[in-house]
């Protein structure tokens, strides 16, 4: 027999959930003509909401889904206007394939009795019992699976080890126009990653359903060396999700036309309260761009035949150096950095568009790709967290106002969630908790259709969240552990590092000193109070200027800056909100030695990357989240008399440690009962 070209198998981890949830699937399946028609049956939903308003006595009057229920059915009739979530006029109407291209197993279409689903019909037609849910919260990090072509790296999960078996030979759950498109897409620009394991494993996590963090990717702005396996990955699987969506609400909609009046219509339940299922935070609209272009691009040409508002995106996101480009005939992609003083990291990642307020809405219709679409009738949302906090402050503020369309995310993908750091990552961690609500106003979805998970307010325990980055913290973490709450479990990345003590310069020394903490809680104050005590007099009692202090928050900054004043200290300020005027003249000031210490902050260095000269003796109060950022500090020494910088640590820097002088070294520091360490050339 001919091997089918793409013949996805269904993974080993969703084996034994079809086996049990396939026996009920098939005493249900006789007598029902519509169904014999299909090669594959989808499994029934248990009922949740009954057409017979007698039937919901048994409901909490105070429950979520009785308020929902009512203010429903209340209206039912009014807000049927034919603008249910995936209902179209003619002229717009969704694309639809047949189930045969969907579910195949080795190059065959499926039959009845196989019981073959995909893992998005698996993950959203699990009916998630009060059990499961309580468990979720005991929940460990029990597997650890080797990251096949990356050194020191391994998959952590919990729940059932996915990666054990998994054949990482083929997309498995990959619609096969998806991937075709994907393979062809690969082979014309030359490229290798989609026959990587690495690239089909990421993919493979993707489409298990599970929570993923992976907070040590390759960013587009470090040498110009982009890691794009990721990013494919994920648009594959949104490409994915919202086609098996679209499909899905199609192949009911003909098949509720030929049932006969009063028939059940429980098993027809496919959709959430609003139409937009997939969530991108980005950073800068110039990454939009990028995101953009790329999911247009992996695409099949079948869905994008005409794209929409495409010169209204590249003006509002490629900004001047798309125009630039444009003009000269060059891929904003393959776009050089333009002479600068600033490191080639910094040019290009701020070098395009650096506007971090935006939002746009992604529709795919039969033949074509809509950009700018309204928000509640968007498949994908685009967006900076920044936006969507003023969208959410405002709906509070003005009833006439909703943010309705977060209602119904079933995958929220965070991308460079380390530049997002570097902005606020507070705003992510509110528009997290406003995802999955019950909606304020009156869903445009026929309440019959609405999946009873949704109803019962256990929407976020299907939403799956991917985190991607170049390096994680503790905000980034406590987001992934408390607010990602996937029944199907979480996966994380964890890797040694080898640290950037290589690229600082062999003549400078390093002095790293340990102090202790007694709680988290007064971490802050025990660091402030060992540089009060110990470091402080050793400035104040020195002749010697040019004494540079360096922090990685503002709340650090502040509390310095205040210290310094009641000390009545020679000193000038150089952080993030401090005005080109002012920098421009502490600059000055503390190269001619008229203010005795400078004090800088992390952001400040990530966002300007100002050449301070005039240092003559580094103190890091705190370490960078950055490791690229350390080197570029301390280097700054280059010429001085003492050529010696001083860095204060403790037990909680682990991370940030460990990502300077390397996993083992920061290990030994954390461990030794010695508390000063010394690293010289």
């Amino acid at each position: 027999m001919k091997k089918a070209r793409h013949a996805p198998p269904t993974s080993s981890f969703n084996l034994k959930r079809k086996r049990k949830e396939g026996k009920d699937n098939k005493k249900k399946k006789e007598g029902r003509r519509e169904e014999k028609e299909t090669k594959v049956d989808f499994i029934k939903s248990k009922s949740l909401l009954e057409d017979d308003h007698d039937d919901l006595e048994g409901f909490d009057d105070d429950s979520p889904r009785s308020n929902v229920v009512e203010s429903l059915q209340q209206d039912l009739d009014d807000s049927d206007s034919g603008l249910i979530e995936g209902s179209e006029t003619e002229e717009d109407a969704e694309f639809s394939h047949s189930d045969e291209e969907d579910i195949r197993t080795n190059g065959r279409a499926t039959s009845e009795d196989s019981v073959h689903l995909s893992s998005f019909d698996l993950h959203l037609q699990h009916n998630l019992s009060k059990e499961e849910i309580d468990n979720l919260k005991n929940l460990k990090f029990s597997w650890g699976v080797p990251v096949i072509g990356v050194p020191k790296c391994k998959w952590i999960g919990t729940g059932e080890n996915i990666l054990e078996d998994l054949n990482i030979n083929s997309c498995a759950g990959l619609k096969e126009k998806l991937y075709e498109h994907w393979m062809d897409v690969s082979k014309t620009s030359g490229g290798k990653d989609i026959n990587s394991p690495k690239q089909q494993m990421f993919f493979s996590l993707c489409n298990s359903y599970r929570d993923i963090l992976h907070c040590n990717k390759r960013p587009f702005y470090l040498k110009g060396l982009e890691d794009t396996s990721n990013m494919d990955s994920y648009i594959m699987h949104s490409l994915n999700h919202i086609f098996r969506t679209r499909d899905c609400v199609k192949k009911n909609d003909a098949k509720l036309t030929r049932l006969e009046e009063g028939a059940d219509t429980d098993r027809f339940r496919d959709q959430g309260f609003t139409r937009p299922k997939v969530l991108i935070l980005l950073p800068l609209a110039s990454i939009v761009y990028r995101v953009v272009k790329r999911l247009i691009h992996l695409t099949p040409s079948a869905y994008k035949v005409n794209v929409e508002h495409m010169d209204r995106f590249s003006t509002k996101f490629g900004g001047e150096e798309h125009q630039d480009n444009k003009e000269n005939g060059q891929e904003f992609e393959n776009a050089d950095p333009q002479k600068s003083s600033k490191p080639n990291d910094f040019q290009l990642l701020f070098g395009g568009n650096n506007e971090d307020d935006f939002m746009i809405g992604i529709k795919f219709t039969r033949k074509t790709i809509k950009l700018f679409s309204d928000f509640h009738t968007s498949d994908i949302i685009i967006a900076s967290s920044l936006c969507l906090v003023n969208k959410i402050e405002e709906a509070g503020r003005n009833k006439e106002k909703d943010v309705d369309f977060l209602s119904s995310i079933e995958v929220l993908i965070i991308d460079h969630a380390d530049v997002i750091a570097m902005q606020n990552w507070s705003h992510v961690h509110t528009v997290i908790e406003h995802l999955n609500r019950l909606p304020s106003t009156q869903p445009r979805t026929d309440v019959m259709r609405i999946r009873p998970w949704y109803l019962d307010d256990h929407a976020k325990f299907y939403r799956q969240t991917i985190i991607l980055g170049f390096y994680s913290n503790p905000e980034i973490n406590a987001s992934f552990n408390h607010q990602c709450s996937n029944y199907e479990g979480k996966v994380k990345l964890m890797c040694e590092y080898k640290g950037v003590l290589h690229k600082v310069l062999p003549e400078i020394r390093q002095i790293y000193e340990r102090f202790n903490i007694d709680s988290i809680v007064d971490a802050d104050d025990a660091r402030f109070d060992y540089f009060v005590k110990k470091v402080f007099p050793r400035i104040k009692d020195s002749d010697q200027g040019g004494i540079m202090l360096f922090t990685s928050s503002y709340f650090e900054f502040i509390r310095i800056r205040n210290f310094l004043k009641s000390q009545s200290a020679s000193f000038c300020l150089l952080g993030e909100y401090t005005s080109q005027r002012d920098i421009s003249r502490a600059r000055l000031w503390f190269y001619e030695g008229k203010r005795k210490i400078m004090l800088y902050t992390e952001r400040s260095h990530f966002y300007h990357r100002y050449k301070i000269r005039g240092v003559q003796n580094l103190i890091i109060y705190s370490l960078p989240e950055r490791k690229e950022i350390y080197p570029e500090i301390v280097n700054v020494l280059d010429g001085s008399d003492n050529m010696a910088c001083t860095v204060l640590f403790s037990c909680l820097d682990k991370f940030r440690l460990e990502r300077v002088v390397g996993t083992t070294p920061a290990q030994r520091m954390l461990a030794a009962e010695n508390r000063v360490f010394v690293f010289s050339d």
